[in-house]
């Protein structure tokens, strides 16, 4: 029996992870993603913290108690979780396929073992590395916030390094150079639309 042809691509959702060392604009790059008003889904984690005055519960975060965070873990809830001083943090699984059953492309942020744990955990996920355009910027960057110690700065510097060392890990690097904010996300925008016009799209198995 014959089919008719394919007239186009195929759409298949995609699980995007934007990652990067501290102090690469992973921050900036999603908000101004989510100011472009794209059709993406973007993960709202699950958090054991107590929520802060300008925070809106299921907004910014999914507040639980740790007993509901290890609950979770321990039924497979959670794509990845992390320990973020004395709480938890964790990318709940069912949310993740409910927005790419709906058709929608699913974006995460996330640090570099993160990254590392969902190229495991969901196997076609689209990797993008946020870079700075130099160490030297980098370093400048991290100075500006004037939140650490000398000795904080010099160990969050030093993770800077070795999460470099890790980009060959990923599908793609992007620069977000100082005051290039809008040309960075335009190129993720740009690799977002490129991945949807794959002979052979990505399938993501969670």
């Amino acid at each position: 029996m014959n089919t008719a042809p394919q007239f186009g691509p195929v759409h298949t959702p995609l699980l995007i992870v934007i990652s990067g060392p501290s102090g690469v604009g992973k921050d900036s790059v999603l908000r101004t993603l989510k100011a472009r008003n794209l059709p993406l889904h973007f993960v709202v984690t699950v958090n054991t913290r107590p929520p802060r005055a300008d925070e809106t519960n299921g907004v910014d975060y999914i507040f639980i108690s740790k007993a509901e965070f290890e609950a979770m873990q321990s039924a497979g809830e959670l794509l990845e979780h992390a320990k973020v001083y004395n709480d938890f943090k964790g990318v709940p699984r069912q949310q993740v396929k409910d927005a790419m059953a709906s058709g929608k492309d699913v974006l995460m942020r996330l640090d570099v073992q993160g990254a590392a744990t969902i190229k495991q955990q969901a196997r076609g996920a689209l990797l993008i590395f946020i870079t700075a355009a130099s160490e030297e910027e980098l370093v400048q960057r991290l100075q500006g916030r004037e939140t650490e110690s000398e000795a904080d700065l010099k160990v969050r510097i030093e993770t800077a390094r070795e999460e470099f060392r890790r980009a060959s890990e990923f599908d793609y690097i992007v620069v977000n150079a100082h005051n290039q904010l809008e040309q960075a996300v335009d190129t993720i925008v740009a690799i977002i639309h490129a991945e949807h016009h794959r002979v052979n799209p990505r399938q993501v198995a969670l």
